[in-house]
């Protein structure tokens, strides 16, 4: 019963080689989470194909994935905390220290590779300017190498700004480093800021432009999997909820296991979107729910939430319905769907 992911490999592969022409030889992939829909096994492998150096992951359980498949370094963007379990202290791997007294901490073992993070506008972890020379203290009594000073900003707001703030902090602060790593710089931003600091050694964090960046690469397909014709009023479902119109149930392949039908809040901006989101709130309290799934060129509707491996959906009226054993499109967001099937061409 496959959600599959079909990928142009051609066309995939040349947009992997232009981001790291566009980005430069200090690009560092990230791979974390669900791999961004193809899995950090395979991830992992395309970047030893690019020969990146370096590659940077989300959290410590994600880390032996990488390094068992990855011949370089992995950076750890979650934040080295003295309670964790499951940090891997291998040579090749690079923490993250966002508090002074974990620095401190740390100094138990010598020779630990770090990089400082800075309390940028995202407010999520980091120091603050005025903690930089404590933490550069913490560094050198116990005798920690230092790869750089990293930098998490936002997705929106002047972050081009706010990347030169910290370049010029780190140039008067004690932190004896030129490597800045930072995260949402455009290639076009970060070609600027190394023109105006040639002192610095940028090393740009990169996932969704680099893996989803040509997103015409990409297409998911769901399997048809049934085919029933109804009547109105019929009920169906787990739920038994009548149908409003006659026409045809489909049941296809992807449901809550895989992420469909799961989705992030989202921060609607703008009054158009606000009432978008209003809309589609007071319909999804009446039970109604437009599905992912695309038929004939069209959205179509849930008949009812999706289950743990299929979903239902209603084709109206004497639309054509699809044929069990066919294939339709469907929208996800790679990076919180599982894949069935990757297919690289």
């Amino acid at each position: 019963m496959p959600l599959t992911l079909h990928v142009d490999g051609d066309r995939w592969r040349t947009h992997l080689r232009d981001t790291l022409d566009a980005f430069g030889p200090g690009l560092v992939p990230v791979a974390k989470g669900n791999g961004y829909g193809f899995g950090l096994a395979s991830l992992a492998r395309r970047c030893d194909w690019l020969g990146v150096d370096t590659v940077a992951v989300g959290t410590y359980a994600e880390a032996p994935q990488l390094l068992s498949r990855f011949d370089g370094d992995v950076l750890v963007m979650e934040p080295w905390r003295p309670f964790l379990s499951t940090v891997s202290y291998d040579a090749r791997v690079v923490h993250t220290v966002s508090r002074v007294d974990d620095l401190r901490a740390l100094g138990a073992r010598p020779g630990t590779r770090v990089v400082v993070e800075a309390l940028t506008s995202m407010a999520r972890h980091g120091m603050d300017r005025h903690e930089l020379a404590a933490a550069a203290a913490a560094v050198r009594t116990g005798r920690l190498q230092l790869q750089g000073l990293a930098l998490h900003l936002p997705l929106l707001g002047e972050r081009e700004p706010e990347a030169e703030r910290w370049a010029a902090v780190l140039a008067a602060s004690q932190l004896d480093t030129s490597s800045v790593w930072v995260s949402h710089l455009s290639a076009a931003q970060v070609r600027r800021l190394t023109a105006e600091r040639p002192e610095l050694t940028l090393r740009p964090r990169v996932g969704t432009d680099l893996w989803l960046g040509d997103r015409g690469a990409l297409r998911v397909t769901a399997t048809v999997l049934d085919r029933h014709p109804v009547s109105r009023g019929q009920r169906v479902g787990y739920r038994q909820r009548a149908i409003t119109r006659a026409g045809h149930v489909l049941v296809v392949s992807g449901g809550t296991s895989q992420g469909i039908g799961l989705e992030a809040p989202s921060g609607a901006a703008g009054v158009r979107r606000r009432a978008t989101a209003l809309a589609k709130g007071g319909l999804d309290a009446a039970g109604h729910a437009l599905s992912p799934f695309r038929v004939g060129g069209r959205q179509r509707w849930f008949v009812e939430p999706p289950h743990m491996q299929v979903s239902l959906l209603f084709v109206p009226g004497a639309e054509p319905a699809p044929a069990v054993g066919a294939e339709i499109d469907v929208d996800v967001r790679f990076t919180t769907t599982t894949f069935d099937r990757v297919v690289l061409s």
